[in-house]
C-alpha cells in the first residue's frame, strides 16, 4: 500500500530539562526563555519526498507545523486569524529555497526572548549571538548597536500587538463531545480539588486525586458539551481493601449517573525507582482500575461536572486518575 512511504512521521519535544543537568552546551532549562529552555530538536520522516539526510539550518518554531502539514498534503485551512507560523515545505522540498530571516518569540509567564537566525534577545535585554555563544555568556549590544535595537523594537510589538491580548487567566471550559471524536479523556490534572481531597503532586502531570474522606468533599471540572448526546462512562480507581463500598455520583446540570466501588484495587506507587535525585518534581504513578458507570446524556451547554460521594462506609472513597465520556 506504501504506507511508509507517503506516511509524514514527526518526533519533537516541548522544552529544555526540567533540572540543571548537561544541556548542549546551552544556558537555561525548562521555564527559561534562554536557548537551552526553548530549543528542541525536531525530526521528519517522509520517504517519498524528503531527502533523506536533509538537515535544515534556519530557525522554525512549533508554530511552523500548521501549515507545513497543510501545505505537504495539499489541505487547504480556513482559520479565522492569520498565523503566525510559516509553512517550512520550500526548506523541506527545494534545493534552493528563498528564505528570509525571521524573528522567534519565546514567552514564559513574564518572560520574553526574541531569536533571530542568529541572535537572541535575552528576558534581560541583553543580546547573544547564538551561533557562536550558545551559552549566552557574551553581552554583544554595545557591539551590535543596530541588531539590539531591532530586536528591542520587535519585542516591544510583540508585547504591544499580541501579549495584550493575552487573558491574565485562561477562562475555557473543559470540552466534551468534541461532534469529530468518539472519545473525551476527563484527567484529574485538569479538574480542582475541594475539601479534603489532595493532589497526588503539586505538579498536575501525570497527578491523581487521593486523601478523598468526607462527605463534603468533591472534584470539578469547568465544562462544556459541545453536542448533546449520550455517553459511556468510564471511571479510573483504586481503592484500598476495606474501603470498598463507597456510593458516589457524577453530575453535570441536570444530569447525573450514580456509581458504587464494589472492587478493592490498590496497587503500588512507581517511578520512584528512576529517580535521579532525592527531590522529585512530578507525581509518582501507579496503575487504575477501568469502572464502567453506564450512559449518561449530557445536554449542550456550559457547566460543572462535579463528582461527589454519597456514601462512605470506610476510611476513604478512592483516588482518581480519569474519567473517559464515549460517544454513543
Amino acid at each position: 500500500m506504501g504506507l511508509e512511504e507517503n506516511t509524514i512521521v514527526i518526533y519533537f519535544n516541548d522544552n529544555g530539562p526540567n533540572s540543571w543537568r548537561w544541556n548542549g552546551g546551552m544556558k537555561g532549562r525548562k521555564g527559561s526563555t534562554d536557548e537551552g529552555g526553548v530549543r528542541t530538536p525536531l525530526f521528519m520522516k517522509w520517504p517519498a519526498a524528503i531527502k533523506k539526510g536533509l538537515v535544515v539550518e534556519q530557525i522554525a518554531s512549533v508554530i511552523d507545523l500548521l501549515p507545513t502539514l497543510t501545505d505537504l498534503a495539499g489541505i487547504e485551512h480556513n482559520i479565522p486569524k492569520p498565523l503566525d507560523g510559516i509553512s517550512l515545505e520550500p526548506l523541506l522540498l527545494e534545493e534552493n529555497p528563498q528564505w528570509s530571516d525571521r524573528y522567534i518569540f519565546n514567552q514564559w509567564k513574564e518572560k520574553i526572548s526574541v531569536r533571530s537566525q542568529k541572535y537572541r534577545l535575552g528576558n534581560g535585554g541583553a543580546l547573544f549571538d547564538i551561533e557562536n555563544d550558545r551559552e549566552q555568556l557574551v553581552n554583544m549590544a554595545e557591539q551590535e548597536p543596530e541588531v539590539h535595537k531591532e530586536l528591542l523594537q520587535a519585542k516591544a510589538e510583540y508585547i504591544n500587538e499580541v501579549v495584550v491580548q493575552l487573558p491574565k487567566e485562561d477562562p475555557r471550559p473543559f470540552p466534551i463531545g468534541f461532534p469529530e471524536a468518539t472519545y473525551t479523556q476527563i484527567p484529574a490534572r485538569d479538574g480542582v480539588a475541594h475539601g479534603h481531597i489532595q493532589r497526588s503532586n503539586r505538579y498536575p502531570n501525570c497527578s491523581f486525586f487521593t486523601n478523598w474522606i468526607s462527605l463534603d468533599d468533591r472534584i470539578t471540572w469547568d465544562a462544556e458539551v459541545l453536542e448533546e448526546g449520550d455517553f459511556q462512562v468510564t471511571l479510573y480507581y483504586t481503592c484500598p481493601e476495606g474501603d470498598e463500598g463507597s456510593r458516589f455520583q457524577l453530575s453535570l446540570g441536570d444530569n447525573t449517573l450514580k456509581g458504587k466501588i464494589e472492587t478493592a484495587f490498590d496497587p503500588p506507587l512507581k517511578g520512584m525507582e528512576n529517580d535521579r535525585t532525592q527531590t522529585r518534581g512530578e507525581s509518582y504513578v501507579k496503575d487504575f482500575k477501568p469502572l464502567n458507570l453506564g450512559l449518561m446524556h449530557l445536554d449542550k451547554g456550559v457547566g460543572q461536572l462535579t463528582l461527589e460521594a454519597l456514601d462512605i462506609p470506610g476510611q476513604s472513597v478512592m483516588d482518581v486518575r480519569l474519567l473517559i465520556f464515549e460517544k454513543q
